[in-house]
């Protein structure tokens, strides 16, 4: 067995305290983390509570020098110079989406990156979800004819995320649609092919803030699809649901269900919640991320596709 990569992660808020943590603990066959920077006191503070974790260094340019893979978590604003620098010195990247506040700035980094044959993808934990390996293998014995996605929230952001509310709520880097929606389009760009916006309808509140609903139509290899995102519709924190030709769909981000023939969705056997499902998806990403930093086949989302899915979200938020 190959040994575990060395990790540096910059950015130790929620996503990157989160995979911090499954580094330690279900990943530790794939990934050593060895440094962390982050900007923020109580981000040292938190640091130094987590048992076994690496230090905080002085700068972004000490967690590059000390790692084999730079996962950013940072703001949106950050990814490309972090990665731009992390490439240039030879490391691979795993970076959180979107890869910039600007469509510009992202196509030209992704057409960089590519020319200079970078080690580098993004985190879109359905690339390794077990309910959407069962969803795939429900799906190659039909065939599409439409699907429809739906994500629902009581507040923006979600509980969990209010302490990056600075810029998760407002109209020029937060939102739903990037955060959310997001992955349902990678997901629907890996199960059905390339999206082509159609048409769309955007909610803003008056100020800054981010949108409030999304409806559209897009098309994915060739099978039509409906959006609809909103705020304060349901009493779950977060609820989702993509459903193809009415029969089978992913709930929740976890849980995969097919259609009975009384009419009543059935979980699959193995279905989860999805904090219990998160530990095994992370295990897959971070084994994924140790094969993209050997140089080996791995199934992460590349740039492109990330790229291709940032054009699509940026397109309904314009519209």
């Amino acid at each position: 067995m190959a040994p575990p990569v060395s990790l540096g992660i910059i950015g130790l808020g929620i996503m990157g305290e989160r995979l911090l943590r499954a580094a330690l603990d279900v990943g530790a066959e794939s990934v050593t983390p060895v440094a962390v920077w982050d900007p923020a006191p109580a981000a040292a503070t938190r640091l130094a509570g987590i048992t076994e974790a690496p230090r905080m260094v002085a700068t972004p340019d000490a967690v590059i020098a000390a790692c084999d893979c730079l996962y950013i978590a940072a703001p949106p604003a950050a990814h490309i110079p972090l990665a731009d620098a992390a490439i240039a010195a030879g490391r691979s990247v795993f970076i959180e989406k979107p890869l910039a506040t600007s469509l510009h700035e992202a196509r030209a980094f992704v057409a960089r990156a590519e020319a200079a044959g970078a080690r580098a993808a993004v985190n879109f934990p359905m690339a390794s979800s077990p309910a959407v390996a069962q969803l795939s293998a429900w799906r190659a014995a039909i065939t599409p004819e439409n699907l429809a996605i739906e994500v629902a929230f009581p507040t923006w952001p979600r509980g969990w995320q209010q302490a990056a509310a600075s810029w998760l709520a407002k109209r020029a880097e937060g939102g739903f649609t990037r955060e959310v929606v997001s992955h349902f389009l990678f997901l629907t760009r890996r199960q059905l092919g390339p999206i082509q916006l159609l048409e769309a309808q955007v909610t803003y509140p008056p100020g800054d803030g981010a949108e409030t609903a999304i409806t559209a139509r897009l098309m994915a290899g060739g099978v039509p699809v409906t959006l609809q995102g909103s705020v304060g519709t349901t009493t779950k924190d977060d609820h989702n649901t993509w459903t193809l030709n009415g029969a089978i769909r992913l709930r929740d981000w976890s849980f995969a269900e097919g259609l009975g023939a009384d009419g009543t969705w059935a979980q699959a056997p193995d279905a989860l919640p999805n904090e219990k499902m998160r530990p095994l998806v992370l295990k897959g990403q971070l084994a994924q991320v140790a094969a993209m930093t050997r140089g080996e086949a791995h199934r992460l989302a590349t740039l492109r596709e990330a790229l291709e899915v940032q054009e699509i979200l940026e397109a309904i938020l314009a519209s």
